[in-house]
Formats: structure tokens, sequence, C-alpha cells
């Protein structure tokens, strides 16, 4: 159907816009799963713009390649069923943007910026690019400073970096989201930051439950959740992580605020580039991967940087492939980041909650120029301890404990009790434990180990030490349980428990 329009009566305003509308539309020429074909006349829309088609404007596609002149590559960022070649694409003149801002605390968003919680419409925002350049070298703050997170084995044996990025590495059901949720809590609660929680392919189930355990926590009003859930395209799930890193520089950059920014998990991130590289049709890397990750990683992790006017601390879920760390995947991730927590499923499994495995675990924070002399010296003799105990295992399980050398045995007693203090209740746990949870300083950690490192608690049975916050709380455990006993052997003295049994 052919339009004929008057273009003389036409004022300048309404010329320019017919002009762009003839020059900024296209038309389909193939669709290959995500990947759609787009014809342009005289005009091709620059890399990463954002492209509407559909009947009601409702498919998304994003330009990622100029395939000649006149064809450009696009990958769909929402399902493409109902598309068809020789429909009509419109191109927006603006690439995808993310909504910034005070508005979106305590809300959960989709990779388009829209509200996904059904909670009313967003307001107090402003909307920005997702595709920004890392900080240059200039801008960055050089100093190296401790992230305190009141989380004992962490902040004493693998301590984080402000404006760092921390991995953690751990399968399901050993504390992964509990370890997640309880950093969340001490950040906002103690240090008056914002939380950003980026889901890249998570299970819907995951994401309502986080949700649900971070509004009964009270920590939403400081924390913003974006997610790319895993039955979305790849296109979607790749860019999730840029939404919630172009939210993040809002509030390091104009609020001068610090940023805690989760990622669960970086490593669906690696795999939704690898197919769409796939979808592409570029030549595979080694096992499969596409040869271009170690760049889209750079693009992503880069940005997450401390500068003069705030810092982004990055903690990041890292799933490892059939537990092979040389894995690629595993690899690139390695190089980005300033610290390694691995959870264990042994240490889960008797009861050592955080299940983090210290031996495994390492910081690039962890030296003397950054921690001090002594927390550098304690966390030291702290490994020392727990790696003889490891190695002395398998004699006790053969042997029993009794034939070892008295100094093996103060070992022993040493690595038991240190690791049973190196546990914490949580508050994000206390409805299920019914512990209330504990926020331990740096200093107080310290001190304990030390202590115990000096046989001051030699004479303390071990169950004295689990679960509490500061070291002289076993103290205070140790004459609760005494009082308990002797009220317990006075009434069996009195033949009346009846009488005593408050």
């Amino acid at each position: 159907m052919t339009h004929v329009t008057n273009t003389n009566s036409l004022d300048a305003s309404a010329k320019h816009a017919l002009k762009h509308e003839k020059s900024h539309c296209g038309q389909i020429t193939s669709v290959r799963g995500s990947i759609i074909d787009v014809y342009f006349g005289d005009y091709l829309p620059p890399i990463h713009s954002e492209l509407i088609t559909g009947a009601n404007k409702q498919i998304i596609i994003e330009v990622l390649a100029h395939q000649d002149a006149q064809h450009i590559r696009g990958i769909a960022l929402t399902p493409t069923q109902g598309l068809a070649r020789g429909m009509t694409v419109e191109d927006t003149g603006a690439p995808l943007k993310a909504p910034v801002g005070k508005g979106t605390l305590s809300r959960m968003f989709d990779v388009f910026g829209q509200p996904i919680d059904h909670e009313g419409e967003l307001t107090d925002i402003e909307w920005r690019s997702v595709h920004n350049e890392p900080p240059s070298l200039t801008e960055r703050s050089t100093q190296s400073e401790i992230f305190a997170t009141g989380i004992k084995v962490i902040d004493v044996l693998v301590p984080l970096e402000r404006g760092g990025k921390a991995g953690l590495f751990g399968g399901a059901g050993v504390g992964k989201t509990v370890l997640l949720t309880e950093i969340i809590h001490n950040m906002v609660g103690k240090q008056k930051g914002v939380s950003i929680f980026c889901g890249i392919g998570e299970r819907c189930r995951e994401g309502e439950e986080l949700y649900r355990e971070m509004k009964d926590a009270g920590v939403l009003p400081n924390m913003v959740m974006v997610f790319g859930q895993m039955n979305e395209p790849p296109g979607s799930r790749f860019r999730i992580g840029h939404v919630a890193l172009t939210m993040a520089e809002y509030f390091r950059d104009d609020e001068h605020r610090d940023v805690l920014l989760l990622i669960d998990n970086i490593f669906r991130f690696i795999q939704a580039g690898s197919e769409i590289s796939g979808l592409m049709g570029q030549m595979p890397s080694r096992l499969g991967y596409q040869p271009t990750m170690a760049t889209e990683l750079a693009s992503l992790e880069e940005r997450i940087a401390n500068t003069e006017n705030g810092a982004i601390t990055s903690i990041q879920a890292v799933y490892v492939p059939a537990d092979d760390f040389t894995d690629p995947a595993a690899v690139h991730t390695f190089s980005h980041l300033s610290a390694s927590i691995v959870l264990s499923r042994q240490r889960a499994s008797e009861g050592l909650f955080p299940a983090i495995d210290p031996l495994q675990s390492n910081s690039k924070m962890a030296t003397p120029g950054i921690v001090g002399e002594r927390h550098y010296r304690l966390a030291q003799d702290v490994r020392k301890t727990l790696a003889q105990y490891s190695e002395l295992k398998d004699i006790i399980a053969m042997l029993g404990l009794e034939q070892l050398a008295p100094a093996d045995r103060a070992v022993v007693g040493r690595a038991r009790r240190l690791e049973r203090f190196l546990t914490q209740p949580f508050f994000t746990t206390e409805q299920f434990t019914g512990l209330s949870g504990k926020l331990v300083s740096l200093e107080d950690a310290l001190d304990g180990c030390e202590r115990i490192l000096n046989d001051e608690f030699k004479d303390y049975p071990e169950s004295a030490l689990y679960m509490i916050g500061a070291i002289d709380e076993a103290t205070v455990k140790m004459k609760s349980a005494a009082g308990k006993d002797k009220e317990q052997s006075n009434s069996k003295q009195d033949e009346v428990p009846s009488e005593h049994a408050s």
C-alpha cells in the first residue's frame, strides 16, 4: 500500500520527522532463532542500537554487527515468536538503557528496566545507556583498603578489598545464598551502603525466595535487584550484568556511596555470550567457548572499581564446570578476582557454617603491607595449624587420637577449637537456628584466634566455642552451662524436681 503525502504543505519539523521515519526503518531479511538480519537502505544504525519490531513493537533487537553497507545482524532480547521476513523494523536511535536514581531502591527489574515486583510505576529516576567505559587509571583510587564484612573467617583469612572482586565458589546446599544474604545485611545495616543483586540465568524460584528473604530481613529499602532469568533469551542474560553495573555506577559516581554488587552467577554470563557467539556463526575457541570471551568478561569486570568518589565492591558466585579449575571460564574469571572464597560440602556436613574452606580460599589482600604484621602472622598461624590437622586426620582415623605425640595432640586441639570459633550465627538465619546473629569486629576475631593459639582455652570443651561471636562469649557459655549442671545436681539431691523446674 502506498501512502502519498504532500510535503509542500508540511512545516520543517514535520518534514524532519517524515525523513527520520523513512530512513530509520528497515525490513527483516532472515530470522534464525534469536539472530535477526535487517535490511536498511542508505542508513545503518550504529552498533548497540536498540531496534523495535513486532505487531505491538514488543520485540526488541540489539545491533551486534554490520554485515555490509545495507544489512545489520542483531540479537533479540525478547522471544521472537511471530517474526517473519519483510516485517518493518524501527530504529529507536538509542542503545539499551537502564533506570538510575533513588527511585530504583527496594525494587526488582528486568533487563529493560521494567519493574517486575508489582509495586507500581517508577518515580525519581533517569535513564542511562548500559554501555559505559570503565574508569580510566587516572580516576581510580590507588589505596588498598580492607572491606570488613563482620564475618570472622572471611575477615581473618580471606580479607576482601574495598572496590575489589571476590569469587564465591560453591555448589548447591552449602550456604552460598545465606552467605550472600548475610553480607548484604551487614553492608546495608552497618555501613550505610547500597546493595545491588544481579541474577544472571537465575531460576525464578531463587529470585522469588531471595526477594522474600530480603524483605523479611528488613534490608530491601537499600537494595536493588535485577534479573535475567534462565528461561529468557541469551541476549537478555548477556546484558543484565551491564544493567546492574549502570545502576551501581550511578550510586558510586553521583551519590558518592559505597556499593555492594552481588552477581549470581558469572559463569552464566559467559555461557550466554557463548550461545550468542554460536548463533552469530563465529568459530568457537577452546572447549567450545566464544573467541571473544576474554574481552566480553573484561568489559563487564573492569567497570567494577573504586574511584575517589566511592567504590563498587563485587562478590560473584562462580560455577566451575565439572570441578575443573583449568576450564577457560574459570581461568578468565580468576584473573579478575582479588579474593577466592571456596565453600566446602564436607564442612557443611559437619555443621561448620559458614562452610568456607580456609586452606583452599585465598586473598591478594593478605599481605603484611596491607593488613598489618599482626593480622598476617595470625592468619598464617591459623592456616598452618589447620593444615597440620588436615594431614593428621588420616592417622587419627586409623590409629586414634591417643596414638599421636603430645605436640600433635595439642595441634589437633587448637585446630578443632579454631574451626568452631570460626563458625558464626547469622542474622539471616535467626528464624531457623534460634540463635541471634553476631557481627564480629576484625579486632575481636583476631584476638580470639590469638588466644586459642596460645592455648588459653585448651581446658574448655569444643562446644563452648561453637556458634559464638567474640571469644569472651565462650566464658559466658561455660558459666551458663556450669550453672545449669549445678541446678540439675541440686534437683536430683532434693528428689523433688518439680520445685526446681524454674
